[in-house]
């Protein structure tokens, strides 16, 4: 019987085998929050990149999907594990929507200070960060008072997520100099990162008390929702750049190869990412999943890299780029090849096997890039070699069609135990 209200009830835990668990509409909703966030630091890193200030935009780029991606992930797994979709828990939820939010109107401050060079202006994020965490506090508390079996666990939560946004707020005020504030904020990062293994690990070892009933379904599920709506972000950016191309030039065939290229490496870099079985082997390995989560960080930061390549390369035709065509063909081919990487390595991590035809498909897909930056190196047309990188997912697709299924099939074939 479908629920008709959505009165307060006990936030018990739910059902980790539970059937037929897919993500919730609010959970839809909550995730569109987060890729407005991918797409300000994506298009911010375009634009310092497109300036010529590149190590500016990678940094800025990379700390801004670190904050907006943790943030995510903390509250998927929470949701996973004690989601009871009663008022309170929506309204803690759209308090989050709105920190980040806050945090993504931060982010231009942000990127600009780095460019300045003094010292990193972040407030704005951090205040967005409080308001994200503060609700995220609300919410492991209230499990740890009404699920006794995970009390434990769930404090640790707790600590973890003062200590470390005390920490947060004061690297905020405090005067230090760039490199100090990423120095810092790499430990207070490493710290995010470990509180929660440590909380699960051993918190839940005490006796009575139990680790978090995450369903390995629903987090599989949770996590390709988000790296294709991150995908699609990075589409509507090009498209609203291009537009501008167009609408002072008209169509061009550079304009045309890009608007392809990047609609079909997205498709290839779809394709790639769904390889995997992803849930079957979360769902048999279930010591493994932090590895698989964290180290989805890396492909979520791949993905929107992608698009924030594909946002320099629009800027590069617009005339308003200060990159060549080489760095421009290498603002998408990194991040392609960043996401290739750490797609393998996720599926080594999860399924602690090694095929050396994986390695076979790595190569050709490096191959097949470096032939993209050497031909435009040589003089071919920056939107050409771009149809060039376009066909690095192919490899791993076409791999995986002709033979690599076979691999994956013995996996999913093999004893369980």
């Amino acid at each position: 019987m479908p629920r008709i209200h959505h009165h307060n009830q006990l936030m018990t835990g739910r059902d980790p085998h539970e059937r037929a668990r897919s993500a919730t509409p609010l959970e839809l909703l909550f995730d569109l929050a987060f890729v407005v966030g991918f797409g300000v630091a994506g298009e911010q890193g375009a634009h310092l990149i497109a300036e010529g200030h590149a190590p500016a935009g990678v940094i800025g780029f990379a700390f801004s999907m670190f904050a907006i991606c943790w943030a995510w992930i903390n509250f998927s797994w929470f949701a996973s594990a004690f989601d009871t979709d009663d008022w309170f828990y929506r309204v803690t939820t759209m308090v989050q929507m709105i920190g980040v939010v806050v945090l993504a109107l931060g982010l231009p401050e942000m990127f600009e200070s780095l460019v300045e060079g003094d010292r990193v202006h972040n407030e704005v994020m951090v205040a967005g960060y409080i308001v994200m965490r503060l609700a995220m506090l609300v919410q492991w508390l209230r499990a740890a008072r009404q699920a006794p079996e995970y009390r434990a666990t769930c404090m640790g939560y707790v600590r973890t997520l003062v200590v470390t946004q005390v920490g947060w707020v004061a690297l905020a005020i405090a005067p230090v100099s760039v490199p100090v504030f990423f120095v810092v904020g790499a430990l207070l990062g490493a710290v995010e990162m470990a509180g929660p293994w440590l909380a699960e690990r051993f918190r839940a070892e005490e006796p009575g008390q139990r680790s978090t009933p995450w369903h390995a379904h629903h987090m599989a599920e949770r996590y390709g929702l988000l790296a294709i709506i991150t995908l699609g972000e990075g589409v509507i950016g090009t498209v609203a750049t291009l537009s501008a191309v167009v609408h002072d030039s008209g169509w061009t065939l550079d304009a045309a190869l890009v608007a392809f290229a990047g609609t079909a490496l997205t498709f290839g870099l779809w394709w790639t990412y769904y390889l995997t079985p992803d849930a079957e082997m979360l769902h048999r390995y279930r010591e493994r999943s932090f590895t698989w989560g964290y180290g989805h960080i890396v492909v979520f930061a791949a993905l929107a890299g992608v698009g924030a390549g594909l946002h320099v390369a629009a800027y590069y035709l617009e005339g308003h780029s200060h990159v060549g065509a080489v760095g421009t063909v290498l603002a998408v081919a990194v991040p392609v090849l960043v996401f290739v990487v750490a797609d393998y390595a996720q599926f080594w991590a999860l399924t602690r096997s090694f095929d050396r035809f994986h390695l076979l498909l790595v190569t050709g897909t490096v191959v097949v890039l470096a032939v993209a930056v050497a031909a435009v190196a040589a003089g071919a047309h920056m939107a050409w070699a771009l149809l060039l990188v376009m066909l690095a997912p192919v490899v791993s697709v076409v791999g995986y069609e002709v033979h690599g299924h076979r691999h994956v099939a013995k996996l999913l074939a093999a004893d369980t135990h």
